[in-house]
Formats: C-alpha cells, sequence, structure tokens
C-alpha cells in the first residue's frame, strides 16, 4: 500500500520582524555569564585569545575554555594518585597475610577486590582533564546576525513517541509547541514527529498543535515567554516580566491561558471524538463486512492504525505515512495585524510564520525487526534529506521540551568555531528534569554523571551521545569520516548500496555536508511522494550499511551511546554544553520499579555492547587513549556489582557462625578498608566542587547506586550471560512516562509499590544486613561488649550500617504509602535489629552456674515426682 503524501497548508501564516526578541536574548545571556561567574572560585578561563585564522582570514572564537583551577585540580590529581598507591599496598598486604582458615572466602575476596581496583581505575582515569566549554552567543549574533533573519545554518529537529498513554499525548503537544516557539530563524528549521505507533490520535493532535500555535509563537515572541512550553510556562508560580510591552503583558496573558485551557481540553477528548466520529462513519456505511475503520476528519479512512485493528491497519501492519502539517515559511517576515473586535491580540510587531512542521508514521509490516526508536530515526533522517535536507539535526524525546529559547543557537557556537568546529559530530547537553520529588530519592537527576562524569569527557574526545537534547551533523550520521580524515569534497562513487536505492538520498548528501545551507523549500508532488513512500519501506535497508555504519545504530539498547561511539570512533569529536538556564527540560520516572527498569535497560545495553563490534577495544587509532578507557568503563560498570551483591550477602555467615574472617588480622583488614574508601570519598569531595553539584546530589547517587549494585546490575550480568549462551536477544519494556499522580499529589507515583522479581535481590541484602546488626549486637552481648571479639564485632557492624543507610530510599520505597514518615522505617528498622539481638543473645548467652544448679535439682525433682504418681 503506498504511503499517504499530504499537505497541511496553514490559512493563519503571515510574516512579521522579530525585533522584541532581543531583550529575552540579552536576559539569556546575562544569567549565562551569572552562571560562569558563579563558579570563579573552581574555574578560569583557558589562555586560547579572541580569534582563530582560518584559510579565508581570522574569525571570531565562539565559545569559551574553561579548565579547573589548579589549586583544586592538582590535589584532586595527588589524591587519585595516593588512593591508587594505598591500593596496591593493600593488595600487597594481604597477598602477604593470607586467611588459610578460610582460603575459599579469601580467595573470592581477593578476585572481587581487583576487579574493584580495575573498575574504579577505569572510572577515574578519563576525570584527570575536566574541561567547560561556554558557548559565546554574543559572538555569534556579532557574526551571523541574531534577529529572525539570522544567517544561521538549517536544523532538522526529530521528536520521536510511541504510545499516547506510557507517553502521554500532553507531554508530546508541549514539546511540539515549545520547538514551533524556539528562537531561531523560523525558516531555518523544520521539526519532524514520528509516531511509530502510527495513531489518529497524534496526527489530529498536531493539527491541533498547528493551529494553537498561530496564538501561542507570537504571543511567546511579543513578550519573551520563558519558558515556551505552555504547560510549564502557565504552570510556574512566578513569571518574571523581561519583554519591553508590559502594558499589554496582562491582558494577553489571560486570553492565551484560557485559550490554552480550551485546547487541552481538545487534546484531552480525541480519543472520544476520533471513535464518536469513526462510529458514526462506520454506521452510516456498513456494508455487512465487519470491518471497523478509523476516520479523519476530512472523512477518509486512517491509512495507520485503527482503533478496532484490522488487517493492514494495526500495531506492526500499516502502511508509511507522511503528512506536511505546516509547510515551509517564506523567507520574508510577515507581520500580524493590529488588534481588532474580532482579534483582541495586537501582533501588529511581530513575526507570524510558523516553521515547517512534518507528521511521520514509518511503514510497518509482519516478519520485520522495526528496530524501535532507532528504526523511526533513521526514517526520519531519510524522509528530512528529501524535505529539509539540513545539515544539522537535533534529536528528542517526545517528554522533552525547550526550557531556554536559546536553547538551538547554543550549539551552533560549536558547530561553526573556527578551530574545530567541522570536525565536531555532535553536541550534548545534559539533561535535567521537572516534578522529581524534592530529595530526588532514587537519583533521578543524575547530576555526578551529567555534570561531573560529562565534563571529564569533555576533556578528551568529547561526551557520550545521551539520546536525547542533542545536535548532529548529518553527515556524521551517514557515517563520512570528518574533514581531517578525508578529501575536501565528499565522495560517493562506489557507496550507493550503503545507503538504499534512492538516487535522491544519495544525491542530496553533498548538499547537507555544507554547514552555512539552510533549507529549501520543496514541493511534495506524486514524484517526491514515490521517493518518500519507498524510503519508508521495511525492506528499504535490506543490504544496505544502515543501522550499523549509517545512521543509528540497531539491535542494542542503548543505541544512543554505540551511535556516539561509531562516531569517535572514526575521529569526529564532540561537546558538552550546559546553559542557564537549561537548554532542555524532560520527565523521569519517580516510581521506584519504573526507575530500575530504566537502569535495566540502560545496564543490559551497556553489556551488549561490549560483547559487539562496538567494543572499544576493538575502536583503531583515531579513539582517544582516555576516550577508550572511558567507553571501556560504559560497557563494563555491571559486572562489577556481581562482586559487590555477594559482599552484601557474606553477612549472612555471621548468623549461622560464631566467628569468620575474610581477613586476618582483621583489625588491620578494616582499617586497610577504611582509608581506601575514606580517600574515595574525598576524592568525590574533589569531584563535587569542580562539579558544581550539591552534596545531597553526590549522596543520592551513592545510594542510588548501591540500591542498582544489587538487583538491576546483576540482572543485566545475568541476563546478558543468557544471551551469550542463548544467542536470543533481550527484551527491555519501554519506561512508562505515565504517572499515577493527580491534582492533589503529584508525587503520588512515588509511593506506589509495584512489586516485581527485580525488587527481590535487594529485599534480600536489606533483610541480611538488618539481620546482621541484630546478630553483631547479639553476640557483642553475649561475650561482653568490652572484649576483643565484641571489637570485631563491632567493627563488622559498620559495613552493615553503611549498606542500610545506603538502601534507605529503596526502604523508604517499598513502605508504599507508610514512606511519607520516615520515622515508621528507623522504628522498624530498631525493632527488627532489637528482635534479633535478642533471639541471638537467648540462644547463645551462657547461664551463670548458680542457674545451672538450680534447673538440675528441678529437673530431678521433677523426674521423683512423675516416678511417685506411677
Amino acid at each position: 500500500m503506498a504511503a499517504a503524501v499530504t499537505r497541511r497548508v496553514n490559512a493563519l501564516r503571515v510574516e512579521a520582524h522579530a525585533a522584541d526578541v532581543e531583550s529575552g536574548r540579552g536576559a539569556s545571556e546575562e544569567a549565562a555569564k551569572r552562571a560562569v561567574g558563579a563558579k570563579d572560585d573552581v574555574w578560569v578561563a583557558a589562555d586560547e585569545g579572541d580569534t582563530a585564522s582560518t584559510g579565508g582570514g581570522s574569525r571570531p572564537l565562539l565559545f569559551r575554555t574553561m579548565k579547573v583551577k589548579g589549586s583544586i585540580l592538582h590535589p584532586y590529581r595527588f589524591l587519585i594518585l595516593m588512593r591508587l598507591i594505598a591500593v596496591v599496598a593493600f593488595f600487597a598486604w594481604r597477598v602477604k597475610h593470607r586467611n588459610h582458615d578460610g582460603m575459599w572466602l579469601w580467595a573470592t575476596s581477593m578476585v572481587a577486590d581487583t576487579w574493584f581496583g580495575f573498575s574504579w581505575i577505569l572510572n577515574q582515569l578519563p576525570k584527570l582533564r575536566p574541561i567547560k566549554r561556554v558557548p559565546d552567543l554574543a559572538a555569534l549574533a556579532d557574526q551571523y546576525g541574531s534577529s529572525d533573519e539570522a544567517n544561521l545554518p538549517g536544523i532538522d529537529i526529530f521528536v520521536t513517541t510511541v504510545d499516547p498513554v506510557d507517553e502521554p499525548i500532553l507531554y508530546t503537544v508541549n514539546t511540539i509547541l515549545s520547538i514551533l516557539a524556539t528562537d531561531y530563524p523560523v525558516d531555518r528549521y523544520a521539526c519532524y514527529l514520528s509516531d511509530d505507533g502510527g495513531t489518529l490520535v497524534h496526527y489530529e493532535a498536531m493539527v491541533e498543535v498547528a493551529t494553537f500555535a498561530a496564538l501561542w509563537v507570537p504571543f511567546c515572541r511579543k513578550h519573551c515567554v520563558e519558558p515556551r512550553s505552555p504547560e510549564n510556562y502557565f504552570g510556574k508560580k512566578t513569571q518574571p516580566y523581561v519583554g519591553s510591552m508590559a502594558g499589554e503583558f496582562m491582558r494577553d496573558h489571560r486570553r492565551v491561558r484560557k485559550e490554552y485551557a480550551e485546547f487541552k481540553v481538545r487534546i484531552d477528548s480525541l480519543s472520544s471524538t476520533i471513535r464518536q466520529r469513526s462510529d458514526a462513519y462506520n454506521s452510516s456505511s456498513n456494508k455487512g463486512d465487519g470491518v471497523r475503520a478509523t476516520w479523519m476528519a476530512d472523512g477518509t479512512q486512517w491509512p495507520g492504525t485503527w482503533i478496532e485493528q484490522a488487517e493492514n491497519h494495526r500495531r506492526g501492519q500499516h502502511a508509511g505515512i507522511v503528512q506536511v502539517i505546516l509547510n515551509h515559511p517564506s523567507c520574508k517576515p510577515q507581520l500580524g495585524s493590529p488588534a481588532s473586535t474580532e482579534n483582541p491580540f495586537d501582533f501588529s510587531n511581530i513575526d507570524m510564520r510558523l516553521p515547517m512542521l512534518v507528521y511521520i508514521a514509518r511503514e510497518k509490516r509482519p516478519g520485520y525487526n522495526h528496530q524501535k526508536k532507532a528504526g523511526a530515526m533513521n526514517v526520519m533522517l531519510r524522509v528530512s534529506a528529501l524535505l529539509s535536507n539540513a545539515p544539522f539535526v537535533v534529536n528528542f524525546d517526545c517528554d522533552h521540551y525547550i526550557n531556554n529559547s536559546q536553547a538551538l543557537r547554543a550549539p551552533m557556537c560549536f558547530m561553526l568555531d573556527p578551530r574545530d568546529g567541522q570536525n565536531t559530530a555532535f553536541v550534548q547537553f545534559p539533561q535535567r528534569f521537572d516534578d522529581v520529588d524534592p530529595t530526588d530519592r532514587y537519583a533521578n537527576h543524575n547530576r555526578v554523571f551529567f555534570d561531573g562524569t560529562m565534563l571529564s569527557l569533555n576533556g578528551l574526545q568529547g561526551p557520550s551521545y545521551l539520546g536525547t537534547g542533542t545536535m548532529f551533523r548529518r553527515v556524521a550520521l551517514y557515517g563520512m569520516e570528518p574533514p581531517r580524515y578525508r578529501a575536501e569534497n565528499i565522495k560517493l562513487v562506489g557507496k550507493a548500496d550503503e545507503f538504499g536505492t534512492s538516487t535522491s538520498l544519495v544525491n542530496s548528501m553533498p548538499d547537507a555536508a555544507i554547514q552555512e545551507r539552510s533549507i529549501t523549500p520543496v514541493l511534495v508532488d506524486e514524484g517526491l511522494g514515490n521517493d518518500l513512500a519507498a524510503l519508508m519501506t521495511c525492506a528499504y535497508e535490506d543490504g544496505s550499511s544502515w543501522g550499523r555504519d549509517v545512521g543509528w545504530v540497531y539491535n542494542i539498547a542503548t543505541e544512543d551511546v554505540v551511535t556516539g561511539f561509531r562516531m569517535h570512533r572514526q575521529g569526529w569529536r564532540s561537546m558538552y554544553c550546559s546553559m542557564e538556564p537549561a537548554a532542555f527540560h524532560g520527565t523521569a520516572p519517580i516510581n521506584l520499579t519504573e526507575r530500575l527498569y530504566q537502569v535495566l535497560r540502560w545496564s543490559g545495553g551497556s553489556l551488549e555492547m561490549f560483547f559487539s563490534h562496538s567494543n572499544a577495544l576493538l575502536a583503531g587509532r583515531r579513539l582517544h587513549p582516555l576516550q577508550r578507557v572511558a567507553y571501556l568503563n560504559m560497557s563494563t560498570y555491571p559486572i562489577v556489582t556481581v562482586f559487590i551483591l555477594a559482599y552484601n550477602l557474606f553477612p549472612v555467615l555471621w548468623l549461622f557462625s560464631e566467628q569468620f574472617y575474610i581477613q586476618r588480622p582483621f583489625g588491620t583488614y578494616i582499617m586497610y578498608l577504611v582509608a581506601v574508601i575514606a580517600m574515595m570519598h574525598m576524592i568525590g569531595m574533589f569531584e563535587v566542587k569542580w562539579a558544581g553539584i550539591t552534596l545531597l546530589d553526590w549522596c543520592r547517587n551513592e545510594q542510588f547506586y548501591m540500591i542498582g549494585a544489587t538487583g538491576v546490575y546483576p540482572t543485566a550480568v545475568l541476563y546478558m550471560a543468557l544471551k551469550l549462551v542463548t544467542g536470543k536477544g533481550i527484551y527491555f519494556r519501554l519506561t512508562s512516562k505515565q504517572t499515577e499522580a493527580c491534582s492533589n499529589d503529584k508525587f503520588a507515583d512515588l509511593y506506589t509499590v509495584r512489586w516485581v522479581p527485580l525488587l527481590i535481590p535487594t529485599v534480600a541484602v536489606l533483610v541480611v544486613n538488618v539481620a546482621a546488626v541484630g546478630a553483631a549486637i547479639g553476640k557483642a552481648a553475649t561475650w561482653g561488649f568490652f572484649t576483643d571479639q565484641a571489637h570485631h564485632v563491632v567493627l563488622g557492624m559498620v559495613f552493615n550500617v553503611w549498606i542500610i543507610v545506603l538502601l534507605y530510599p529503596f526502604a523508604l520505597g517499598i513502605m508504599g504509602q507508610w514512606g511519607k514518615r520516615p520515622v515508621i522505617l528507623f522504628v522498624m528498622l530498631v525493632m527488627a535489629i532489637g528482635a534479633v539481638g535478642i533471639v541471638y543473645f537467648a540462644l547463645h548467652a551462657p547461664y551463670p552456674a548458680e542457674w545451672s544448679e538450680g534447673a538440675a535439682s528441678l529437673g530431678k525433682a521433677s523426674l521423683t515426682g512423675h516416678g511417685l504418681s506411677y
């Protein structure tokens, strides 16, 4: 079945001038400067001048490089060296003092500690040179222009979604609206939505978005609104005004808020509206064949998935669809109209144009592996090449919206910089999240990784690709080599088969390599429609390099990391870009089970990367040595947790034996452990300092790592082992972004318990360590609190208490609604520990001699009494 290729012309599109956004831009730049200045006690500017020499003369630098002050960096590196020496000394001491009484336990712990040391080195080496690069938006404006007519390159923006239930459609429409309203030349970017479920509700939601955007986008431009996602903008308690028309703001604000409320009602009712319409059409055109189609508003049958699924209209079996909802705008501004009785908004000096908006649902057929998100992204990459062919591509998850209207300009500072811009494959932004509980119980913000690890990699070949909030160079996605390793012009002779059978696609590639290129409008005629349909077919990629050397990588759960790795392996570099306010915001699962499933998918995909052709050890010389170490760490980190889980379960032996020692002399062993662990945390404090994170961020990261290490990560290792043995792939479920939170408690999902087998290992570790603390107290009471044996027991108990502290968020999570009152957990832990201690003491305490004599007398009397009764 041929793809449905249609267009929708927006009748409300008019052109205009956008000078009023300057005040908003200035405010954003000042905020960025304040963010840099706030950390002057940590970061200093690198000596790099103001211009760089190029073939056409000197050009101004578009970003500034910051490095950590020597007073912080040198002690940090010295402490790493000291810990390395301490670890080596610890191993030497352990080998010299073997525990012959429990050789199996000693040998196991030596293997574990060796892997701990190796894993720590892999994690620490890439962090030796953290670098921050700050985009200079003022320099970009000076060189390319600052108005809506700025001579900036074209951008294609990709948004992916699948299920309107697991990924609520309100998230998606707000993401699209924030993109349509962003501060970037309107004729120089296009937005594509990939609906991998092929549902009519997503298409009609985009039609509603196009209508509401004709009001929302001019309102944002007129009043310099931030953020430009209406749900998040109207949800803010305070909204400082930075525009230049304060007298009209309150009136416009009330009217737009009312319009948005009506828009939400229409979005929420789309499913029922479509069902009622389809029922009416099916009743009037019932032919007795039992087929109940899903009908569009124009009276035609929807070519995608029907509500009542039928042949060729079900999820996994439907035609490809391309709908151009908003055409590419003209190059000249088009002013709106002044206020009137019919139109209460004065947009007479505001640009009314809207960027291009395209809906895509790729073809699905039984028997094909559609490769989930990676497959959808590759289809968008091909389709956009024929419709807009921008040299740069930005991808978003459907729940990530643009929080800072300058977000698309900032990465251009890196891509267009005269120093190494053309060799930059992608710019990665940190992920920031809304609606996370105030204490961030499950480390959803993940600031240690986004603000620590990513800054470290920024000093090497660049950060890894994180799946969303990323700007790519299109030719890098095509698998081309960076300019430093290839001829000046891209050669496609003999390579056409790598990209499939479309001549139009191959012919578009040289233009995509011109980074200054804008977007050229095209007419979607029958010929282009046939080309687009071919690019979306399931069989198009057969015999090509798509999914391996071209586009997003297939057959792996972490297609993002592996795709970025392929580019780094080719010699491309990447950049880390952090802005203030944050460029993008998204949502994160605050339910414990959903969060664990999310981490399971990531860790399982990491192990798949190690056991694939994307293993960092197999990469060539173009990969920076420490970048190779970083990727090796990313792909092996779950393995170490098998030993962590074993260590956490070792205390169960305390419950069945009087004494057991991993190492003798035990006191010296504990001192070594305390020293190397304390040094590791001291190193962590330095990282907290230069990463600009809080102690709470660091503590939550430590706690959630232990939660993952006792359940999720070992499960991922088990899955990977089964895959290697059986050859069957691993299925990782989509993380649900739907929350059970109601208007009265937006954190209700935090207190919902969803019991799954994944929770069992961590529950077992928690129970074992609580029992071990109780047993330790019971032993100390039995032997006497001031004996050497009791001292050893107390030293060992410190380990158990530390594990309980780290698992504290998990314990709150499995308590459900009771988790709202942490004092209940504290009381339960004290009671459980006390009960185990009392039971142990009762079973093992030696009785005084007079008690024994008394018991013997009573026993004798009892026997005598029984004898007399006979």
